[in-house]
């Protein structure tokens, strides 16, 4: 991300335990300061903005107002969207993800932001959920904050990028809420004229495996990958763990892209296979049974989390050897020779900046480079939408039927 001012982090963070809390004269004073530079520094309002200032949602309007304002180089903006973490390793793959999006797009005028989707993980972020094990406090603000400063500091394009893996239903409430409603011009921060100027100028790069071309891809770079070659070697498996979405949401498209994958992937090698924590029907145990319908049995499988970041997911709901309900442990159980982690990861891949080379890791999609480029290559194809006028439309400007 584009280098923030700690100290405003810093702030921002009192203001989350704050909300456990009365705020006190202090940090009242913070804000009033904040807010001064914030009305003064901003065009594109209506009138003024009117802070509430027991409201932590206005506080963190403010900050992120301030943020973009400070970092602004350009007039277009690219915002990558992710569900959020709270583990280092995960921090330290969002940043590389950031640092690669403003090598490659700063040079073509745009500004490059992060976001979380999860209030969850921003706040526990915040708080430092992970602090005792060595992980950062961080801060990190939802997609509508990000859009409300983008529209107050007066961009002329805005690029929405997830950072999801399917077009499930994080991906579709950064689509269909937090753009469409910026669109709208939900809460009336801006003017008419500048919604006007905006027309066909926002855009939202799809996930990783949004197109179906784009599912044969992601196969194609997997199974190119040295690590998961060697892990095939020998009679061995590979099982990659996506997160997946309950079944009753009209999430077709999204959920089916992890059979579609396991498809195109055992044509390649039949010991592929593709499951999920959250889809039904394809659980740890149905990938088993799977496994047992080609006749394998007692064999060595790799886990890799199909998911953009090693969180939660892959260190608990799939490396947990202590968990019993875990793929490490269902795998081992039923008589296979699973793990979780591997040690032939190469250094100059792994994103986490405490990995040594030959310890035990567990890589994430977007510490692939080949698969960083795919998302890369989905907001090249944002910004050409919008350069062929297929950006998105504002009601206040949009043709009627």
């Amino acid at each position: 991300m584009k280098k923030i001012n700690y100290l405003l982090m810093a702030f921002a963070a009192l203001f989350i335990t704050a909300s456990f809390t009365a705020c006190g004269d202090d940090e009242e004073r913070i804000v009033e300061k904040v807010v001064e530079k914030v009305v003064k520094d901003t065009v594109t309002v209506k009138d003024t903005i009117i802070i509430d200032d027991n409201s932590n949602w206005s506080r963190f309007q403010m900050l992120v107002n301030q943020t973009v304002n400070e970092n602004k180089k350009h007039d277009k903006v690219i915002l990558v969207v992710a569900f959020g973490s709270t583990w280092q390793q995960a921090f330290d793959t969002f940043d590389k993800v950031a640092t690669e999006y403003e090598n490659e797009f700063g040079k073509q005028g745009y500004d490059v932001f992060l976001s979380f989707s999860s209030a969850i993980c921003i706040t526990q972020a915040a708080a430092g959920e992970h602090a005792a094990e060595g992980a950062d406090v961080r801060l990190y603000f939802d997609p509508e904050h990000w859009l409300t400063a983008f529209g107050l500091a007066g961009y002329k394009e805005i690029v929405v990028q997830s950072l999801q893996v399917i077009p499930g239903e994080e991906f579709r409430r950064v689509r269909d809420s937090y753009v469409k409603d910026f669109m709208n011009n939900k809460n009336g921060d801006f003017t008419e004229e500048y919604m006007h100027s905006i027309d066909g100028k926002v855009a939202v790069g799809r996930p990783l495996m949004g197109a179906d071309s784009d599912v044969t891809e992601l196969a194609d770079v997997l199974y190119a990958e040295n690590d998961i070659q060697a892990a095939l070697q020998n009679n061995g498996v590979v099982a990659f763990m996506g997160h997946g979405n309950p079944e009753g949401y009209d999430y077709f498209g999204a959920n089916i892209r992890y059979t579609e994958l396991e498809v195109v992937l055992q044509e390649k090698n039949p010991k592929f296979f593709v499951g999920t924590v959250d889809m039904e029907d394809n659980f740890i145990d149905d990938v088993l049974a799977r496994m047992k319908e080609k006749g394998l049995s007692g064999n060595n499988v790799q886990l890799y989390p199909l998911m953009s970041i090693a969180g939660d997911h892959a260190h608990n709901d799939m490396a947990d050897n202590e968990d019993e309900e875990s793929w490490y442990s269902m795998l081992n159980a039923a008589g296979f020779k699973a793990q979780a982690y591997e040690t032939n990861y190469p250094k100059a891949e792994a994103c986490y900046t405490k990995y040594v080379a030959g310890e035990p890791y567990i890589p994430a999609l977007a510490e692939r480079t080949a698969v960083r480029k795919m998302w890369m290559q989905h907001t090249k194809d944002a910004i050409a939408a919008i350069a062929a006028g297929e950006g998105l439309s504002t009601p206040t400007t949009a043709t009627e039927d």
